[in-house]
């Protein structure tokens, strides 16, 4: 490092600027698929009826994050036009055109990104509530103060990238200490690889591994995430110190990060959560160079990216004072425009796996019916199947058909759920992976629940079963439309 200038991470600032703009590609993609059935006019959750709500009075508006479309009158097509728009620039920073530009060229490219996914996610609703959304946005608010190839990148954001990595790191070790008892008795991942919300095409091999490796998996996520974060710093005291041991700490420290989160990557899906965190790891990959220091950059970059500092140094109170207070909060944000951020993930983890099975029926007596389900993309259903392998692609439903028997009461958007397929609605049974009726509207659904837990290697061989399931009970009863 030379004042101002990160002379050594040119290549971490690479990987930094593509690997985040990919992820926009990825996130808005998943908007242009599933926002519209899920949101739109006709959604399950209508957009249009949260903006109108937010409009009769300012204190409601306020509870809203920014959105174009608050001053734009939300239609489907014009999210369809943003994401398209997000989709173009987002593959273009790949590319890594904009970046061959002067620095404000790919600034406005990543802050066009930043709000245009806001105005989504600010809508976005249960849907939208994940703690990878406003992780995405605040990758988004500081990738755009990287600059350009033709000189190094500034110090002080590559040392936000190392701050934002520690929040997420340090605060997801936090919430699991302060959490469940599963995570200080090293018993957690004997249970979190078949109960995760989305399990991979690993997943069960990993359940499956002996319990004393699973208990060594927890000592080593408590390593990564409570003592490593602290080294990320570590090539700040390059500025004094000469050598290239300052960095070589730091690289390591955001190489046990990368390693830990392709383990994650691996053994389940986690939407791109973990994709992102391996990409803002890279921050703390330094390589030593020889490049042009801080007179290659100019004044007014300099200006611009120290308000930025100064603007981090105002606004991360909340979240530093949040990491060590005692009811620690987890993926919160503590201003409107999801900057310094608090994160966290799987305090307690669940001991069983239970999913809510949709059937539906042609027949007319629904007590003698024969009953077929539905399937979805990610989630369990047919006891044989493997399960895919989605991440970083975000796979909304079915994310929330998890959490759905954890509540006390089922969300109102699956009742209108239950009368979309009722209607056979077209956009929503693209949300599915089988609709068992091919497009005809059955004559009545329900919900059941089973439990599932992957089958031992002995039941895989005789039955040729992945999952083994049983049934609980109803949780909706036979409902028509009226």
């Amino acid at each position: 490092m030379d004042g101002f200038a990160a002379v050594d991470f040119g290549f971490a600032r690479e990987v930094l600027q593509r690997g985040i703009a990919a992820l926009y590609l990825v996130a808005f993609v998943s908007s242009l698929n599933q926002f519209r059935p899920l949101l739109g006019e006709h959604g399950l959750l209508p957009a249009p009826a949260l903006l109108q709500w937010a409009s009769t009075s300012k204190a409601r508006g306020r509870m809203l994050q920014p959105t174009l479309f608050r001053r734009i009158s939300y239609t489907d097509r014009r999210l369809a036009v943003l994401c398209w728009a997000g989709i173009v620039i987002a593959a273009l920073l790949v590319a890594g055109v904009p970046q061959m530009a002067p620095p404000w060229v790919p600034m406005v490219c990543f802050l066009l990104l930043w709000f245009g996914y806001m105005s989504i996610s600010s809508i976005g609703q249960t849907f939208y509530g994940f703690g990878w959304e406003m992780l995405l946005l605040e990758a988004g608010f500081l990738a755009a103060f990287l600059g350009s190839r033709d000189q190094p990148p500034p110090t002080v954001v590559i040392v936000l990238l190392w701050w934002l990595v520690f929040r997420l790191e340090f605060g997801a070790g936090m919430i699991k200490i302060r959490g469940g008892r599963e995570w200080r008795d090293l018993t957690a991942l004997t249970f979190h690889h078949e109960t995760q919300p989305m399990p991979g095409p690993l997943s069960r091999q990993a359940h499956l591994l002996p319990r004393w490796l699973h208990k060594a998996e927890v000592v080593g996520n408590h390593f990564a995430q409570l003592v490593v974060p602290f080294f990320l710093f570590a090539p700040l005291l390059s500025l004094w110190m000469p050598g290239s041991v300052p960095l070589l700490i730091g690289a390591a420290a955001g190489a046990i990060v990368i390693v830990t989160q392709l383990w994650l990557i691996f053994t389940g899906n986690f939407a791109w959560l973990n994709w992102a965190t391996v990409v803002i790891a890279f921050s703390a990959i330094g390589m030593p160079a020889n490049a042009p220091g801080a007179d290659a950059l100019p004044l007014y970059w300099i200006v611009i990216t120290s308000a930025v500092g100064i603007l981090y140094l105002v606004v991360s109170w909340p979240a530093l004072h949040n990491l060590f207070a005692r009811r620690q909060l987890m993926n919160a944000s503590f201003n409107r425009w999801q900057i310094a951020n608090a994160y966290g993930a799987f305090g307690t983890v669940t001991k069983e796996r239970v999913e809510i099975v949709i059937e539906g029926t042609l027949d007319d007596d629904p007590d003698a019916a024969t009953w077929r389900e539905y399937e979805f993309k990610g989630k369990p259903g047919d006891v044989r199947r493997v399960p895919r392998q989605f991440a970083p692609y975000h796979l909304r439903l079915d994310w929330l058909m998890w959490f759905l028997p954890l509540g006390r009461s089922l969300d109102d958007w699956f009742t209108v759920l239950l009368a979309r397929l009722l209607q056979a609605d077209a956009p929503t049974l693209a949300l599915l992976r089988v609709d068992p009726f091919e497009g005809q509207r059955p004559r009545w659904v329900r919900a059941v629940s089973y439990r599932y837990r992957f089958a031992t290697r002995e039941e895989r061989r005789k039955s040729g079963v992945v999952w083994v399931r049983d049934r609980r009970r109803e949780v909706v009863g036979a409902a028509e439309l009226r």
